[in-house]
């Protein structure tokens, strides 16, 4: 039987599909969600459809799910399939719209103690809101005096009454580095999440491990607990504090680390097999007036005066000359994957070939303005292999922003990397909800393409699978992306749990086995029965 999940806090499900999609003994699932609790009632629609594909997944009615997404049929032809109509039932029971800390939590812990189905053996995962603890939400709230008494700061209570109330074996949190520096009222939050997630209650502890730092949680620094995403396969520099909780008396074993990558995954190798697709206009867009403006561009380097601005001219000439791409993409691209040679780790994650193309790949409308931003930015970091700061630009093309201009020469310009250029052959950039902004932070490598990354290329540098679908409108969709743990390294994380409960579970062998041997040794039968059955625990590798 599956080892249950619950999940707090689970956006759009990236944490819970890491742990959803681990494999054990003959390919079946290692974890199961039982409950998966978000408060954003979009999110929680992409949570349910996700539920709805695990429940398809194997069988024919699967062909359904990717009609759907392909946009080939409604979603009320798709619900009325009979087979779907079932996959929504068991997804509505798992994947729940509330919002803890306000939802009754008697109703909540009914929910918990069902999916549970008395299991004793489970795992709760989850990352409370981030946005009081991240640096760029404090820094936007300097001047805030009430930031203090955000009731973000303690949404962690909410993971943590969980805890006490129903004493998980293991315990996964996650949040942004910003916690290891956050205060409130003076007092470190870290400090005190740890602890209180240490000892939630009375009788009840845990040791707060590392993902990757083999050392006993006293002699453990704040910054053992941050991963580096880069580093283990993940094709973006997500740094994020990842906590892993382990129930003291219950004989847990050291536990494995996650293993670094020699060489990083590269933004290029993630989305570079992608259809090509242009950008849009935000005004009197066709295929005419946005060639027009891509070919305008190279105009405004004129007086930037540096000894480069005849390469730069030149460069963007020739790429302008290439923006050849007729499609700005759609919500489906029909194509097909081509495998001539065997695929990478990443790539068979996120690959599924019975999807026929690609979902959700259209590209953004941007002023005619900022396509000359982005065709300078790209073309200088294909020429020197990094984005070009603010300062570094010609005059021509500082936008008209009052965070661009210094009071004096003698101060620095704020928010520098406003237009940044994610670099083909590095790891992108961290992908945050901000990208539903705007994309100047995430400008395309590619100078001919001229735009910013589709809702598919951030979902894939967020390691979703291509299968992965989002609900909501765009900006919806993106915000999803951004707010997400990545997946693969959830999966990741969630075989160190498996490595963990199985050796677990070994020792419980062994130590039952242990003790009717020594009852057959001590016990003064003349005739012992010739069989005693020792209660065997399942073990999934």
């Amino acid at each position: 039987m599956p080892v249950p999940i619950i999940d707090l806090f689970a956006g759009p499900g990236g944490l819970g599909e890491g742990f959803a999609s681990l494999r054990g003994h003959k390919k079946q699932p290692f974890f199961e969600i039982g409950l998966s609790i978000e408060k954003d009632a979009v999110a929680h629609r992409t949570l349910t459809l996700r539920a709805v594909f695990r429940r398809l997944r194997g069988c024919k009615d699967v062909k359904h799910y990717y009609s759907y997404i392909r946009g080939e049929i409604d979603e009320a032809t798709f619900r009325g399939i009979p087979a779907v109509a079932s996959a929504f039932e068991h997804a509505a029971a798992e994947a729940r719209c509330l919002e803890l800390g306000k939802a009754d939590e008697a109703s909540i812990d009914r929910e918990i103690r069902a999916a549970l189905k008395g299991q004793e053996t489970w795992v709760l995962i989850g990352g409370p809101p981030c946005q009081a603890y991240s640096l760029a939400g404090r820094s936007r709230r300097a001047n805030d005096k009430d930031f203090h008494k955000d009731v973000k700061h303690f949404l962690y209570r909410e993971y943590l009454r969980i805890i006490q109330v129903h004493k998980p074996t293991i315990f996964v949190m996650e949040n942004v580095k910003g916690l290891l520096s956050s205060k409130h009222s003076g007092n470190p939050m870290f400090e005190k999440i740890i602890a209180d997630l240490s000892a939630p209650a009375e009788g009840l502890e845990y040791e707060i491990r590392s993902f990757t730092k083999r050392r006993d949680s006293g002699s453990l620094e704040p910054t053992d607990y941050i991963i580096h995403s880069e580093r283990y396969g993940i094709p973006q520099s997500r740094h994020r504090v990842i906590l892993l909780g382990v129930r003291k008396g219950l004989g847990m074993p050291q536990h494995q680390l996650l293993t670094p990558i020699s060489r990083p995954v590269t933004v290029r190798q993630t989305i570079d097999d992608l259809p090509r697709i242009r950008s849009r206009l935000s005004r009197g867009d066709s295929l005419e007036a946005w060639r027009k403006a891509v070919q305008a561009a190279p105009s405004y380097v004129r007086g930037w005066r540096t000894e480069n601005e005849s390469t730069m001219i030149e460069t963007m000439r020739a790429f302008a000359a290439a923006a050849t791409s007729t499609t700005t993409g759609g919500a489906f691209i029909s194509r097909n994957y081509r495998r001539p040679r065997k695929p990478t780790e990443l790539e068979q994650w996120l690959h599924d070939r019975s999807l026929g193309g690609v979902c959700q790949h259209e590209a953004r409308a941007h002023m005619a303005s900022d396509l000359a931003r982005y065709l300078f930015s790209a073309s200088f970091a294909h020429l020197w292999g990094y984005f070009p700061r603010l300062d570094m630009f010609p005059p021509k093309l500082l936008p008209d922003h009052i965070n661009v201009h210094a009071e004096r020469e003698s101060e620095a310009i704020p928010f520098k990397d406003r237009f940044r250029v994610q670099c083909r052959n590095e790891p992108a950039s961290t992908v945050v909800a901000h990208i539903a902004k705007d994309g100047h932070y995430y400008i395309h490598y590619d100078p001919s393409q001229c735009r910013s990354l589709t809702v598919r290329e951030a979902a894939r540098l967020q390691t979703f699978p291509d299968n992965y679908f989002f609900a909501g409108n765009r900006t919806e969709q993106y915000t999803q992306v951004g707010n997400a743990v990545p997946p693969l390294l959830a999966h990741k994380l969630a075989g160190i749990v498996r490595s963990l409960l199985n050796e677990m579970r070994r020792r419980k062998r062994r130590q039952a086995s242990g003790s009717v041997q020594t009852r057959l040794a001590g016990n003064k039968w003349r005739n012992p029965p010739h069989e005693i059955q020792v209660p065997m625990l399942a073990e999934v590798d």
